[in-house]
């Protein structure tokens, strides 16, 4: 994977700071994507240490130009993008009548809108290329739904088929798509802390970052479509 590109949204903390780390060691130089600027340059600091080269953009990816013009931009510096890992989403739990339109507009643009307009803008890149992989980290209720998760799960229902579709039509120019389903992961997820007591048996941002290495590390005829991880101890 050494001087391969990876292009990280949501990169800042939590599952996707751990995947960008987890690259640069592989010697991925990347492009990492998020809100906090002052996390990202933290995050550049820490891979700078890893010998490989980054580039940062504080960017909300369901800003279309503010998408296409970072990507304009790591292509003039890099020359290519070899991985993509969709990962920024947000999520608010609250009994179904209590959502407000804010929340909706909230968790649709960025975990169905965000992925739609990194995906778009990406995928012409990896059809010249011929060669790519485009990863979306979902959630395992993108399969199923659980009471208070009404707009998350169905955001993340819709993120999902919108990549089964992408993943269709980049098979014949050689680009995977790859869809990694977490269940219960200890992070800063939906407003909560990293490490509280309650999430002690929980999936670390680790074995997601592995998983992560593992799906994009497969020999070129292999594509994993889907992998679903779970904390052995969710009961779901």
């Amino acid at each position: 994977m050494k001087n391969k590109v990876a292009l990280i949204t949501g990169a800042s903390r939590g599952i996707g700071k751990e995947i960008a780390l987890s690259l640069a060691s592989q010697g991925v130089n990347l492009v990492l994507l998020g809100r906090s600027e002052k996390d990202l340059k933290i995050l550049q600091e820490e891979v700078a240490a890893l010998n490989v080269k980054s580039e940062i953009y504080a960017v909300n990816v369901s800003d279309e130009k503010g998408v296409s013009g970072l990507i304009e931009k790591a292509i003039k510096s890099f020359k290519k993008i070899d991985f993509v890992i969709n990962n920024a989403g947000v999520g608010t739990f609250l009994d179904f009548e209590e959502i407000s339109e804010a929340d909706w507009d909230a968790m649709m643009d960025t975990n169905v809108k965000g992925t739609f307009l990194i995906t778009k803008h990406i995928v012409p890149i990896m059809k010249a290329q011929k060669s790519g992989h485009i990863l979306t980290i979902a959630s395992d209720v993108s399969k199923r739904t659980f009471p208070t998760g009404s707009v998350y799960c169905a955001s993340k229902y819709a993120q999902d088929a919108l990549m089964s579709t992408v993943r269709m039509e980049m098979r014949p120019f050689g680009v995977k798509v790859s869809t990694i389903y977490p269940g219960l992961v200890d992070t800063y997820f939906g407003d909560t802390e990293k490490g509280d007591a309650h999430k002690k048996a929980w999936l670390k941002t680790e074995d997601i970052a592995n998983a992560v290495v593992y799906v994009l590390n497969t020999p070129k005829h292999v594509v994993i479509d889907e992998l679903m991880i779970h904390p052995i101890s969710q009961d779901y």
